[in-house]
């Protein structure tokens, strides 16, 4: 469908959270500190474990890297959204719209892809103790985080470009706090019915699939332990149950939001907050701040 360039949008306009100068001062608190803590319990897991010769096993590898994972994926969308609420100002250029809606797929899928990849290395070191050394090993375990990365990239570069060969030439309100497909095909002047089931089979088969990949890992780790009530099964039993939450409120909102045409019901701009924003700031507690040894090396490394 030939458009003029005239008519062309070179903007949209991000509606926000609330129009209410008091609430977008109070999202302006609660985001602030919530990227503030993102920012500070990633990078000290990050400072933590490049420093620590004893945290030199694949999981803390593989944790420092969903740390640094999670920076990114907050950035995306965060500093934009203070920015927004702090100034008013809510205009972003088609371009930016475009780079922001690339970025947040790209970062976004390769966790999808490395939670996974996590969830294989718990399932080695609890069910196959005597292996796991063999099985991650280094070269495997900088293979399988390049891959995640290969992988999201794949993923977000195809969404990107579906969203590329639609043509906007009419509203440009989004009913959102940044740019994601959803919100932003339904404002295409064309007939999207092709386009977003794609981008339903590329997002929403993804989240699905991995989070099945990962609630079967962790079955198979609770099948393995529910005869052995040792403390230190005990302690896996613990750790798996607190992954299965975090996990479940990274995945079911992405599930809700992308495994179905963007046309067939509209996204709650309130869920998007709990993967975006909630969900990476329970990463650094659940995964790492837990364990003893972390502990330990960030009680060691303060005292440095």
């Amino acid at each position: 469908m030939a458009q003029d360039n005239s008519s062309r949008v070179t903007e949209f306009i991000l509606l926000g959270l609330s129009d209410t100068r008091e609430l977008q001062l109070l999202f302006f608190t609660l985001f602030l500190l919530a990227y503030t803590m993102v920012l500070l319990g990633n990078l000290l897991i990050i400072v933590t474990v490049r420093t620590d010769p004893k945290l030199s096993s694949p999981m803390y590898f593989l944790l420092s890297n969903l740390s640094f994972i999670d920076i990114c994926y907050t950035s995306v969308t965060t500093p934009r959204v203070l920015v927004a609420l702090l100034s008013g100002h809510k205009a972003i250029a088609f371009e930016g719209c475009m780079a922001q809606l690339f970025f947040l797929h790209f970062v976004g899928s390769s966790e999808m892809f490395l939670l996974t990849v996590m969830a294989f290395d718990r399932y080695t070191a609890i069910c196959r103790p005597l292996n796991y050394t063999a099985i991650m090993a280094h070269g495997l375990c900088w293979a399988l985080v390049a891959a995640c990365w290969a992988g999201g990239f794949i993923h977000s570069i195809v969404q990107t470009l579906l969203m590329l060969q639609l043509p906007f030439c009419g509203p440009n309100t989004i009913p959102s706090y940044f740019c994601d497909v959803p919100p932003v095909v339904r404002l295409a002047c064309a007939d999207t019915t092709l386009t977003e089931w794609l981008m339903a089979s590329n997002s929403g088969l993804i989240s699905l699939g991995c989070f099945l990949v990962l609630v079967a890992s962790y079955t198979l780790i609770l099948a393995k332990v529910r005869a052995r009530l040792s403390q230190g099964r005990w302690k896996a039993l613990s750790t798996c149950a607190s992954h299965v939450v975090v996990v479940t409120l990274f995945f079911v909102p992405c599930i809700f939001t992308y495994l179905r045409p963007a046309g067939t019901l509209s996204t709650n701009k309130y869920i998007c907050v709990i993967y975006t924003t909630f969900s990476p700031m329970m990463n650094p507690l659940i995964y790492t701040l837990r364990s003893h040894e972390v502990k330990e090396s960030v009680w060691r490394l303060w005292k440095r």
